[in-house]
Order: C-alpha cells, then sequence, then structure tokens
C-alpha cells in the first residue's frame, strides 16, 4: 500500500468520523451482550438527547415518547405501545404490588437497577417514563419483546 494512499484513507476515516460526531454529538459507542454471549455496538444517547418528548404533561407525550423512541431504535411502534397500555395504561406511576413491578412497562423492582445500570441510566427511577421507555427499547433490540411475554 502506497503512502498517498494510506494518507488520502486516514483523511477519508476522518471525515466519515467528524461527520458522525457532528451529526450525534451525545453520542458514545458501547459494547452490549447479547444473550447468545456475542457482543455488538449500539450507540447509547444522553438521556435527553434522544426524543425531546416533554413526557411529564400527560398519556398524550408518553404515547409521543414510546413512538419516538421505537422509530430511533427500529422497533415496531404498534407493539411498543399494545404492550405499554396493557401493563400501564401510559402511567409512569403505574404501580403492581403484588409482584412489585413498576412504571410504563412494569419493570420488576428485583431487575430494574441493573437494568438501568445496563442500559445506560444507572440510578434513574423505573417510575421516570424516559428511562423505563429507553431501557426497554434497549432491552428489545438485544431479547424481543419475550419478557413481556411476546
Amino acid at each position: 500500500m502506497t503512502h498517498a494512499f494510506r494518507l488520502r484513507r486516514a483523511c477519508v476515516a476522518t471525515l466519515i468520523l467528524t461527520a458522525i460526531i457532528t451529526t450525534f454529538p451525545g453520542a458514545s459507542a458501547s459494547a452490549m451482550r447479547a444473550q447468545d454471549g456475542s457482543t455488538y455496538t449500539h450507540k447509547l444517547h444522553a438521556s435527553g438527547t434522544v426524543c425531546r418528548i416533554a413526557w411529564r404533561k400527560g398519556p398524550r407525550y408518553v404515547k409521543e415518547l414510546i413512538e419516538c423512541a421505537a422509530r430511533h431504535f427500529g422497533i415496531g411502534s404498534d407493539k411498543a405501545l399494545q404492550i405499554a397500555y396493557r401493563e400501564s395504561k401510559f402511567r409512569p406511576g403505574a404501580y403492581n404490588a403484588r409482584i412489585c413491578a413498576k412504571g410504563i412497562f412494569q419493570h420488576l423492582c428485583r431487575y430494574w437497577p441493573t437494568r438501568a445500570d445496563d442500559y445506560g441510566f444507572a440510578g434513574w427511577s423505573a417510575y421516570n417514563a424516559r428511562a423505563n421507555i429507553m431501557v426497554t427499547m434497549r432491552m428489545v433490540l438485544r431479547y424481543g419483546w419475550s419478557p413481556w411475554g411476546g
């Protein structure tokens, strides 16, 4: 490989990287483990950079946040909305005392802290709709909807 070719290749790579960083300023790459043990790279975004929707205004806004997050992660929004309605009727404060499940997608209390850590929302409450939805969408990328019964 000639020196000029290597230099040109490095310049093109730098331009592409600059374009990506400029387009997605809050993104950072992180390796995640799939269920089968393989590793894949997924962009984790700072909490406020994906789907800036004021979910606290009510159920309509929670639905918009779910639709936006599903589009962002390439997941079917109809299925996401159906499951969120079944689990909580789009209420961020939903709580099932019988099995200790919280939030929009009713994450079990004992699993939430680890899930939040694993998917970029360490220390966030399951009652925070943004955290609950984003963690769920990232889980669906890895496992599908099976944790919610399909």
